[in-house]
């Protein structure tokens, strides 16, 4: 390569991020993911638009795998212990016997009513048998589900892609399919050992970092990640589960007192955001829209069979033993959305050459952008449909600023939707635990600091600096009075569920 053609490239790929970032605002106003923004960049730019040649799958199952572990680095930093920790046994029984039920059930559907061979079709079902983590929050987030539910879709998010890559994997491979034994064995030895080594990692790496006197505190994200880098290539080097091992090693990070704690976040989502607009940028290069819309119809039969037959198949039988109401299993089959994992683990096969693997991939790229167009905006919808969306939840909001990061504060907000019990409060009536604050309030399109005899009005939106061991004390006082009013405390309102 040139240096014109260096500059060419640079450019063309800053003006496609620029372009993606700025439509990403109206998709989000649509209730859409940021991926089919950056998919369509990538068509835009293929062969049958501006013209860039790409079709390298072996390249791109490299650059998508690598690219994943970076989400789920990032993904595993941001996830609460506490959020999740309460789940973990739902989340895992979905994450691997509910990838089985998944599996079997879309290849059913694969062999029989579309015509694929066993194999094929396998893969296929283990090929989208993963959600999305990041597709299922953006829709979500704003939504305001129980803790229960929000834990556990989260996750399993963060756990269900190992089984499913070592499940395409073990599928895709030339000798054919392996026993049941030998396929129990390789997924019992893969999450086991990707399992001891994040945690170690991790363990490890948060013990370290808190010891080491850093010189610059930007070195202390390139740090975290590259530990959870770090335990990806060493399980993939022992033939183990790298993702896990990054999630995992990820996750105990991200909860540890680690120095410069949000600096690493805000390093953590950028890095996150740029891996999956390369990745999905690349995916849109591979695409061809004559085979797309070849793919059609298999593509919403299929969809059609894992959306309503075995995503939710999985959910009722995988959470059995446990005391999950009808309503909330509905939701949570509801939100097995599909997003950037299957599109990259359905490469695989494509690069080893795996009979009807072209269609395959053109079945999946374009089933996924299908159903995420139908369910993505429907799931908020859903949510308040079956009771299980709530109002005047507090929400997270991400914080840079050095000051918070050295007390180890958190800003949390909190809207007044109409007919709350907060409207009316005065500021002094809030009484929130001592050591959590109201920083300010937005009004219409003010923002002010509001003195204690100040009262609330619907639509107001109340700034909340508070600390992690403060947080849910604070959380729970705020719910309880958008529920009961002024008076929550003599009615009994403790806003703990």
């Amino acid at each position: 390569m040139t240096l014109p053609q260096l500059y060419l490239v640079v450019l063309i790929g800053c003006v496609t991020v620029l372009v993606s970032i700025a439509a990403i605002r109206a998709t989000h106003r649509l209730g859409l993911p940021a991926l089919l923004v950056f998919l369509a960049a990538g068509m835009v730019l293929g062969e049958d638009g501006v013209g860039i040649p790409f079709e390298d799958f072996e390249l791109a199952q490299v650059l998508g795998t690598f690219a994943l572990a970076l989400i789920l680095i990032e993904g595993g930093l941001s996830t609460r212990w506490r959020a999740i920790s309460g789940q973990l046994a739902p989340a895992s029984m979905l994450a691997t016997a509910g990838v089985g039920v998944s599996v079997t059930v879309t290849a059913l559907g694969a062999h029989y009513l579309l015509g694929f061979e066993w194999q094929t079709a396998l893969v296929m079902g283990a090929v989208l048998a993963s959600t999305d983590a990041a597709a299922v929050f953006s829709e979500l987030r704003g939504v305001g589900l129980p803790k229960r539910l929000s834990g556990t879709l989260e996750a399993e998010s963060g756990f269900n892609d190992a089984p499913a890559v070592i499940l395409v994997l073990a599928f895709s491979a030339a000798e054919g399919l392996p026993n049941t034994f030998e396929l129990l064995g390789l997924l019992v030895w893969e999450l086991a050992v990707g399992s001891l080594l994040g945690l170690a990692v991790g363990a490890g790496g948060a013990w370290l970092l808190r010891r080491l006197a850093l010189p610059v505190s930007g070195l202390y994200p390139l740090a975290v990640f590259s530990l959870g880098m770090a335990a990806f290539a060493a399980a993939g080097t022992l033939h183990a589960s790298g993702f896990i091992a990054a999630y995992l090693a990820a996750l105990v990070l991200g909860n540890s007192r680690l120095p410069h704690r949000a600096a690493t976040q805000s390093f953590a989502s950028g890095l996150g955001w740029v891996a999956q607009l390369g990745m999905f940028v690349m995916l849109g290069l591979l695409a061809s829209p004559d085979n797309l819309l070849r793919m059609l119809v298999p593509a919403l039969v299929l969809g059609a069979v894992l959306t309503l037959v075995a995503r939710p198949v999985s959910a009722w039988l995988s959470l059995v033993p446990f005391r999950f109401s009808a309503k909330e299993k509905a939701l949570l089959s509801w939100a097995g959305l599909r997003g950037a994992v299957p599109i990259v683990l359905a490469t695989i096969p494509r690069s080893e050459h795996l009979p009807g693997a072209q269609s395959l991939w053109d079945l999946v790229f374009i089933l996924v952008v299908v159903f995420t167009l139908l369910q993505s905006p429907t799931l908020p919808w859903v949510a308040k449909r079956l009771g299980l969306a709530q109002s005047g939840v507090v929400q997270e909001v991400d914080i840079e600023t050095a000051p918070l990061d050295a007390v180890d504060g958190e800003v949390l907000t909190i809207t007044v939707p109409k007919g709350s019990g907060l409207a009316g409060i005065r500021i002094f009536e809030l009484r929130l635990p001592e050591g959590s604050a109201i920083a300010g309030v937005v009004r219409v399109d003010r923002l002010f600091v509001p003195a204690k005899a100040d009262r609330l009005r619907s639509g107001d939106q109340l700034i909340v600096v508070t600390t992690p061991r403060l947080r849910e004390a604070t959380e729970q006082r705020l719910t309880a009075l958008a529920r009961a009013g002024r008076l929550a405390r003599w009615l009994g309102e403790t806003g703990k569920d």
